[in-house]
């Protein structure tokens, strides 16, 4: 049986702090409407780790499986590649973490929504089973959406606008076009979070038919798609904070795209994109840091 050490190191704790961003944020906008509840907050980040957790599972096993994790492979080695794990544990482990997301969904929809809402548990449940369900599918399958360049437009909608938008919903049961503008910034961070880490391995990813957007775009429109990701992010968290300032104080979160600024500039000089693997924490660690700034703020 594999030690917790491994299965800790296959749930990929370093993709962990970016995932909950969004539900970080979606809690601070409901302090600001005076509607946050600590049960749904605490719900929701359970939630959203479970589905990052299993999407992690099921990525090892989907490019286990496929071939594509193999010896040419730049960044940490994965479980089923060094042979930590097998098929048959990653499986189990998909299976164990979605039952468990699936009820912590359940609770979550039950303690925001009560049991007179029924159409809204509905449409929550719904969301959630299809998170579940893209989670798995990014990489396992035929069919898998990882593999025909589909993995941004997820990222960008479970992480930003259902991550950010469903959240606030959760609590308030109501949304308004301001809500979109802070989930826009952590859909297109935590997209180029993704995009970043296939730059990374794009010459890898094409020789076994993985077509991300990097191997799509090619390398230098890849920087291009990168920086247009970065601005969309930039404009939309200020375009929010000019409309809907609170605290002059909500305007120190824009420290958080100072690491990111520097680090697009390490993107333009970078010639060999594999060298970029290290720029993956800083990114991720920085979107972070802005959910944290803006919740902190909002909560004072």
């Amino acid at each position: 049986m594999p030690s917790f050490k491994v299965w800790l190191s296959a749930a990929r704790p370093r993709t962990l702090p970016l995932s909950i961003s969004g539900i970080i944020v979606g809690g601070a906008l409901a302090l600001k409407s005076d509607a946050f509840e600590w049960s749904v907050f605490l719900l929701a980040l359970l939630a959203t780790l479970g589905f990052q957790i299993l999407s992690n599972y099921a990525n090892d096993y989907g490019d286990g499986i496929k071939g594509t994790d193999n010896k040419d492979r730049v960044g940490p080695a994965r479980a089923m590649q060094s042979g930590l794990l097998t098929a048959f544990h990653l499986k189990k482990a998909i299976v164990i973490t979605s039952v468990i997301t699936v009820l912590i969904v359940i609770l979550l929809i039950y303690t925001a929504f009560g049991k007179d809402q029924f159409l809204l548990s509905l449409l929550f449940l719904v969301l959630g089973l299809v998170a579940i369900i893209s989670a798995i599918k990014y990489t396992v399958g035929e069919t898998a959406y990882g593999y025909r360049g589909m993995g941004d437009l997820f990222v960008f909608i479970f992480f930003g606008l259902i991550g950010v938008a469903g959240c606030y919903f959760l609590f308030t049961q109501q949304l308004s076009f301001v809500q979109i503008l802070p989930a826009t910034t952590i859909g297109a961070l935590s997209t180029m979070v993704l995009h970043l880490n296939n730059m990374r391995d794009r010459k890898e990813d094409q020789k076994v038919g993985k077509n991300t957007m990097a191997v799509i775009l090619g390398k230098k429109k890849a920087v291009f798609y990168h920086t247009a990701l970065f601005i969309l992010s930039l404009s939309s968290w200020f375009t929010y904070i000019f409309m809907s300032l609170q605290n002059i104080l909500e305007y120190l979160s824009l420290l958080a795209f100072v690491p990111v600024t520097i680090h697009l500039v390490k993107v333009y000089k970078t010639k060999s994109h594999p060298e970029l693997d290290p720029e993956l924490k800083k990114v991720a660690l920085s979107t972070f840091l802005l959910a944290l700034l803006f919740f902190v703020v909002c909560y004072l």
